[in-house]
């Protein structure tokens, strides 16, 4: 029976995404409770790209160890792609997304493992910390806001929390209940998803490009669409997407021909798995209305091009769950908890507009504009710039929050996922590790809530910061930590590890700087 005594926060939905965020809240002292409908963990190999970002995740949520070690491909097989003009026997094919070419900027490296091996080490995770509790094969129904709480009515029973945060999903009922739209952008494209066996497929990849993760294919015929092709393990299991008819189903397509024309030689499959999904960008209006908040794919979906989803999703539980914590434990500001739409809606537009949507929009051109057929030279000399270009969605895909209501700055700054990386300490980035450091020691220095990293940790400045945290009632952890490759001498770091302040050599009134950033 779901009930008893008043949960601070429910979380409808115990993906990836719900059960980040139950960790989250719980290392920070929240009482949370998970309703997922879902008794069983789903074998669909799919959320498989687990970025650097995500992994500094997983690090400060105690489960980096135990993520590599449910790693079901061989350690130091690379996450990296091949893309291919045609079909994977061509001779058009270059590398593609190395992600390990940003790995100094991050405190680890990425990961890929198959979304159900993360889930179930989530949920392991989520047994061990208390205040935290788990209701797996529990359908939500409805849920009710009210002035003092939201009450949420299942299929065994009625709670209340103080905010319910919905991950359940596209076709989430908690954003349809908030009242929350969404835009909504569809392509004219249904996909097929495979799940297959086949060694003789590893070994034909293996031979002809070495260690790579997953291959994507451009056809003239798809008009900028890609056929994408993944391992699950390095051996036999697989997945593939590829454009069909609107029209089509189960039954009526040919599944080896499909892989045999993207592979460009006769392949043999064992199929495990056949699913449709329609092509499409939906992002909601808000991903808050009250005391109901959106998280992950209830907030936001896209085609699964680049390896975005399940790391936005996760971004967002990290952004939510510090916010949500402050606001339980009463030191948020009014604004705090809206700076979750302004900061986070942004950076899905822009994932969307500037890298997946573009990557969509570039290809199409490039077949419109290029084919071998009737201008092999100009065709040669067109791929050879793509594969110059292949890594722009790993070196350019830096979301930030500049432009916030909760970081002082830059002026005119606008929230997005496109940028640079750089080792400096920028108001609204990540914080990246400083270079020559022992980066352990750097993120053992990090607290739990706000951080001040100082050269001098007791110079009146640093006192000044402290006292007025103390009057704000906010945690503020002090670091000595030589500063001189972030370019200032005080930073101000979130509890999500992204830089709130810099201090530039100007006056400043801590107060102000710390007010900011808690949303006072």
């Amino acid at each position: 029976m779901v009930g008893g005594d008043r949960t601070q926060v429910v979380i409808v939905g115990g993906g990836p995404v719900g059960l980040g965020l139950a960790i989250d809240l719980g290392l920070r002292g929240v009482s949370v409770a998970v309703l997922e409908k879902e008794a069983a963990l789903h074998r669909i190999p799919k959320g498989q790209n687990l970025t650097q970002r995500t992994m500094e995740h997983f690090l400060a949520w105690g489960v980096e160890p135990a993520i590599r070690a449910a790693r079901v491909m061989p350690q130091g097989y690379p996450a990296a792609g091949v893309n291919a003009f045609e079909n994977l026997m061509s001779e058009y094919a270059h590398p593609w997304f190395r992600r390990s070419e940003v790995d100094r900027y991050y405190f680890t490296g990425n990961e890929r493992l198959p979304q159900y091996q993360t889930e179930a080490v989530l949920r392991a995770r989520v047994e061990e910390i208390p205040g935290i509790t788990a209701h797996y094969g529990v359908s939500v129904l409805g849920v009710d806001p009210g002035e003092t709480g939201v009450t949420i009515s299942t299929s065994r029973g009625e709670m209340t929390a103080d905010f319910v945060v919905g991950c359940d999903g596209s076709h989430s009922m908690v954003r349809e209940q908030a009242g929350i739209g969404q835009d909504r952008s569809d392509a004219d494209r249904r996909m097929v998803l495979l799940v297959f066996r086949s060694r003789g497929l590893h070994e034909l990849l293996e031979d002809r490009y070495g260690p790579a993760s997953f291959f994507n294919v451009l056809h003239p015929d798809l008009d900028g669409y890609w056929k994408f092709l993944g391992r699950v393990d390095v051996g036999e299991e697989w997945f593939f997407h590829a454009p069909v008819d609107p029209d089509s189903s189960v039954g009526d397509l040919d599944h080896t021909g499909l892989v045999s024309e993207a592979v460009g030689a006769d392949v043999e499959i064992d199929l495990e798995y056949v699913g449709f999904w329609d092509l499409r960008f939906a992002v909601a209006h808000t991903y808050r209305n009250g005391r109901l908040f959106l998280a992950g794919d209830s907030a936001h979906s896209h085609p699964p091009y680049g390896g975005y989803g399940i790391n936005l999703g996760l971004e967002d539980a990290r952004n939510l769950g510090w916010k949500l914590a402050a606001a339980v434990h009463g030191w948020a500001g009014e604004g705090l908890l809206g700076s979750y739409t302004a900061e986070r809606r942004p950076v899905f537009v822009s994932t969307a507009r500037d890298f997946i949507g573009g990557f969509i929009e570039n290809d199409r051109a490039f077949i419109r504009s290029h084919d071998p057929a009737t201008d092999e030279e100009g065709f040669r000399e067109a791929w050879e710039q793509r594969r110059h270009g292949s890594n722009r969605g790993v070196s350019e895909y830096e979301p930030h929050y500049e432009g916030s209501p909760i970081v002082p700055g830059p002026v005119n700054g606008e929230s997005g996922a496109k940028g640079s990386h750089d080792f400096t300490a920028r108001p609204g980035h990540h914080l990246p590790p400083v270079e020559g450091s022992c980066r352990n020691d750097l993120l053992a220095a990090l607290g739990p809530g706000f951080t001040v990293l100082a050269e001098d940790p007791s110079s009146p400045d640093v006192d000044a910061m402290t006292s007025a945290a103390r009057h704000l009632g906010l945690p503020l952890a002090v670091a000595g930590v030589d500063t001189s490759g972030y370019g200032a001498p005080l930073i101000l770091v979130r509890p999500d590890h992204f830089v709130s302040w810099a201090h530039d050599g100007s006056a400043f009134d801590p107060a102000e700087v710390l007010g900011t950033s808690i949303g006072v």
